[in-house]
């Protein structure tokens, strides 16, 4: 039985078209894998679906009673609200009722005999569906999850507004999982989780009996999780069944045999057109050439899709730095209270070395409190002589009007336009995208502009926290072998142990110095 019917879906941002003509269909027990580059739209057809944005054309249909979870890389959560606040909220349905069990029982009073009876047997009915839902063990069902994603260590009552990438991630994965829905649509899960929730999420998806719809471009977690594939390029929507490395394979054939059918067919229009060009006025073999026409003004044209410009990423190295590029004494890092016992640390040149540990532990306080952007509780770091620091941010603000040329022109003003626009197009980024605001792309194509930025400026360490975020299969490779190629030093927070080991000399795991084990 089908929960989600989608036809003849058509949408597009101005003149850059998204979906033509796209269907779609979701069984029961399906277990798919929304894949495709970075800016084919897979976000918004999330949006589209759950109804957060209206389609140009086409019809959306959801079985009866279906209720839908949706995790959305972008939901922003509100200062003021802790992490019970917001997992609560998984039950504010039950909450309205329980309202409106309390109105009734008001009411009762002052209601006639007739209306009594009517009110009397829908307050039986709301108290069923309380009791059903487990609404009286709420607390205790808030806590069992929390406990299960690593949020009882936090502490319940903590602003989420203060807490890292990975630990929002948790907080919504949780309110998802007490809301119970029938289906669940979940945009890049495993963006900031650290490696113990990625194996926890994993293991839950392989036991999920209903259906779900995971956007990821994390090809171990999808192969182990996912049983079909609708892959999304060129406005296009394609089922294939398996996991993704099945799916590689078919695609490659596919994609082999339309090639070769295209050759042959443009050798056979080319011959066609050379004949009927030299016969169509010999009077002998005109009617051969009128025929060879026809069958021209016939032929269904095979097309080839246009390929997407794949990104390539070359750091430039600047001046040689000093031996040693920080070293740390006895620094304890922080906000109100220490993330770190004290820590007596040094990086040297040409080291590459990876940040690894649980989120929440102070990883990314570590970078920032080394740059000077946050002030460490007690202790000092020194950096070195004559460095160059090239800094990726994991979260910057979104709402960012500027377009992306814009965006390149601010920090490289001596740029010509055409330096400009060659490259952010070495990144992978379309002219369309190029021409676009920054806060309209995806979190992919908003990362490779950030990295653009990067990549265009003399540098001799590279402070990356979570670069991978978002990045397509592409995208990732790119980078891989830019850092590899990297004669600078490389500090890096990653929690892709298939990405980071093929980089860093070195982990550092930081779970070994944290006060707080998440």
């Amino acid at each position: 039985m089908s929960i989600l019917t989608v036809e003849h879906l058509t949408h597009g941002f101005g003149d850059r078209a998204i979906f033509s003509d796209v269907s779609f269909r979701l069984l029961r027990g399906e277990h798919i894998g929304l894949v495709g580059a970075n800016g084919e739209g897979k976000s918004t057809f999330f949006n589209i679906v759950t109804g957060h944005l209206a389609p140009d054309e086409g019809k959306i249909e959801w079985a009866k009673n279906v209720r839908v979870g949706y995790l959305d890389q972008h939901t922003a959560l509100e200062k003021g609200m802790t992490i019970r606040d917001v997992l609560k909220s998984a039950f504010a349905w039950l909450f309205e009722l329980e309202q409106k069990m309390n109105d009734i029982c008001d009411s009762l009073g002052s209601a006639s005999e007739d209306k009594m009876d009517s009110m009397m047997e829908e307050l039986g009915t709301i108290q069923d569906t309380l009791t059903l839902h487990d609404f009286y063990v709420i607390d205790s069902k808030v806590e069992e999850v929390a406990r299960a994603l690593g949020l009882l260590d936090i502490g319940l009552e903590k602003d989420v507004t203060d807490l890292s990438g990975g630990q929002r991630t948790k907080i919504l994965l949780g309110k998802l999982l007490l809301e119970k829905p029938d289906i669940l649509l979940l945009d890049e899960p495993t963006n900031y989780l650290d490696e113990e929730h990625i194996a926890w999420l994993k293991r839950y998806l392989q036991e999920y009996e209903s259906a779900f719809i995971l956007i990821s471009h994390d090809i171990p977690f999808l192969n182990d999780v996912v049983n079909i594939i609708y892959h999304m390029e060129n406005q296009e929507l394609n089922r294939y069944v398996g996991d993704y490395s099945h799916f590689e394979e078919v695609y490659a054939v596919k994609k082999a045999q339309l090639e070769a059918a295209y050759r042959r067919q443009q050798q056979e229009i080319s011959e066609l057109k050379d004949f009927v060009a030299r016969n169509k006025a010999r009077v002998a073999t005109r009617n051969m050439a009128m025929s060879r026409q026809k069958k021209l003004d016939r032929m269904e044209v095979i097309e080839l899709a246009a390929e997407r410009p794949k990104p390539e990423f070359h750091f430039k190295y600047g001046r040689t730095p000093g031996r040693f590029l920080f070293e740390t004494k006895d620094l304890v890092i922080g906000y109100d209270e220490p993330l770190s016992r004290p820590l007596t640390l040094s990086m040297e040149r040409g080291q590459k070395i990876a940040l690894v540990g649980a989120n929440g532990i102070g990883k990314t306080t570590l970078l920032k409190s080394i740059l000077g952007l946050i002030p460490s509780l007690e202790g000092t770091c020194e950096l070195g002589e004559n460095l160059q620091i090239g800094y990726f941010e994991q979260e910057v603000k979104g709402g960012n009007t500027n377009t992306c040329i814009d965006e390149l022109w601010e920090e490289f003003p001596s740029f010509t336009q055409y330096e400009v626009r060659s490259a952010l197009a070495k990144c992978g980024l379309t002219t369309k995208h190029i021409e676009s605001q920054v806060r309209v792309l995806s979190g992919g194509e908003q990362a490779k502009v950030r990295l653009c930025k990067l990549i265009n400026r003399e540098t001799n360490i590279l402070l990356l926290d979570e670069p991978t975020n978002h990045l397509d299969i592409d995208a990732k490779d790119a980078l891989k072998k830019a850092l590899n190629e990297y004669r600078g030093s490389v500090l890096l927070i990653c929690h892709e142990p298939e990405f980071y080991q093929d980089v860093v000399s070195e982990v550092w795991d930081c779970t070994q110095w944290t006060t707080k084990i998440i």
